[in-house]
């Protein structure tokens, strides 16, 4: 594992700490992580399985973000429930978004934002582990772990290698609870390129002593010059072989933001937007589920401010992210997901914040060749409740199936040896299919 650890850091209400790392692999010289993964998917794709090229960017705006404040700011509730920071006007007719949200509203054609998504856990654990497994499990919310498999490693299950680099089916840029494999095993784990990494070279390098990525491409040539002088690569099968080239050229390639043209470096901006095109860049390449994880949205008090920091950060890199790749032609192949473990209470607390409410949370999608240029269903006049029928965890979950070209009866078997279904009762959104 080649490691740069990065110094933002962020906690939610429960004390849970987030730490940003780049790492570029996920790499041991034992039971090799990532051989194993390209062995599993060599095999599903002899199996002849059809799979689509298609992928998926899963954004987690972690905390839980406001459904108000962002895409649903119901300006004609009473004052303590509307959103505080206002809404803006987009360019679909009678739509507004929340205050800090402008950006966003000029692509509103190429995008849907769903009022009605809904579940019944309003803790970050529980209610995280629903949004990303599809399934209730409460025991998420005192360390309980993930009792399902993630989006992306049942994507990475199913499919077999979709680059002819090799590039892995799922990538995470940034750790989110329950996007592990759970009992699918560790073959399907995510590629983890942000996160921490459970089997690694601990080839560390902190982010604060490289002034240029000049410097972390150095760090790969002499890494693969040790390599070579060890021995190590002649004792390596084709997949060993194929994890190292991953490793030590490919990865200079895909995740070397500077290949891209200085143009669309500065369009994107720094952070989030790097983040975002980062994503793009791996799509492009072959990778078929990437996470991000952008977090800060445990909003209690001080709402307005909070949403200040972060909503314009969200705004800029979303619509540039969504600008670029209908201008790319990658609309149809690509799906943006912004969702988070939960809402906000609708009406506004003591401290100028917003407590934990499940019953309606936020959601927004763009892309994956869905109808986009709407509002899907919708909520409750002070924003409580969807008013029309709820959007779940697991027709969310049956529409990225849908856009993968996965089918909505997977059924993989459980520790048990019992066939599990991945959807069950999910149904893809009607209005986006």
């Amino acid at each position: 594992m080649f490691t740069v650890r990065a110094s933002r850091n962020g906690t939610t209400c429960d004390g849970a700490t987030r730490r940003d790392f780049l790492k570029v692999g996920a790499l041991g010289l034992g039971a090799l992580t990532l051989p194993d993964l390209l062995r599993a998917r060599a095999r599903a794709a002899e199996a002849g399985r059809p799979t689509k090229s298609t992928s998926v960017v899963w954004l987690w705006l972690g905390g839980g973000p406001t459904q108000i404040e962002t895409f649903d700011p119901k300006l004609s509730a009473p004052v303590e429930f509307r959103s505080v920071t206002g809404a803006v006007k987009t360019v679909l007719p009678g739509v507004e978004l929340g205050g800090n949200f402008e950006k966003i509203g000029k692509v509103a054609d190429k995008m849907a934002f769903v009022r009605s998504f809904a579940h019944r856990n309003s803790g970050h654990g529980g209610g995280t582990h629903w949004v990303m497994t599809g399934y209730d499990f409460p025991p998420a919310d005192n360390g309980g772990g993930q009792n399902k498999p993630g989006l992306g490693a049942i994507v990475a299950r199913y499919r077999g290698a979709n680059s002819p680099a090799g590039l892995p089916t799922y990538v995470r840029l940034g750790g989110i609870l329950g996007d592990g494999p759970s009992w699918l095993g560790s073959a399907y784990a995510p590629f983890d390129v942000a996160g921490r990494a459970r089997q690694n070279m601990d080839m560390k390098v902190a982010l604060d002593r490289l002034s240029e990525r000049k410097e972390l491409l150095k760090g790969f040539d002499t890494f693969n010059r040790q390599l070579d002088r060890s021995g190590v690569m002649s004792g390596l099968d084709s997949f060993e072989t194929q994890a190292f080239d991953l490793i030590l050229s490919r990865a200079k390639e895909v995740f070397d933001l500077k290949k891209e043209d200085p143009r669309t470096l500065d369009r994107y901006g720094k952070g989030l937007g790097e983040q975002l095109l980062l994503a793009r860049r791996l799509c492009e390449a072959g990778v078929g589920f990437v996470t991000l994880h952008f977090g800060g949205w445990d909003m209690h008090s001080q709402i307005t401010q909070g949403m200040k920091n972060l909503g314009p950060k969200v705004d800029h890199a979303v619509a540039t992210f969504v600008d670029d790749c209908a201008e790319r032609g990658l609309d149809k192949d690509i799906l943006l997901v912004v969702t988070g473990e939960f809402g906000r209470t609708p009406r506004i607390n003591a401290t100028a914040g917003r407590d934990h409410w499940a019953p309606l949370s936020t959601l927004a999608l763009a892309g994956g060749g869905l109808k986009m240029g709407q509002v899907v269903g919708e909520s409750s006049a002070k924003a409580e409740i969807p008013k029309t029928t709820p959007i779940t965890p697991q027709d969310l979950m049956a529409t990225v199936f849908h856009v993968l070209g996965l089918p909505q009866d997977l059924h993989y078997n459980d520790p048990s040896g019992r066939p599990s279904p991945m959807v069950n009762g999910g149904k893809p959104i009607a209005e986006l299919v």
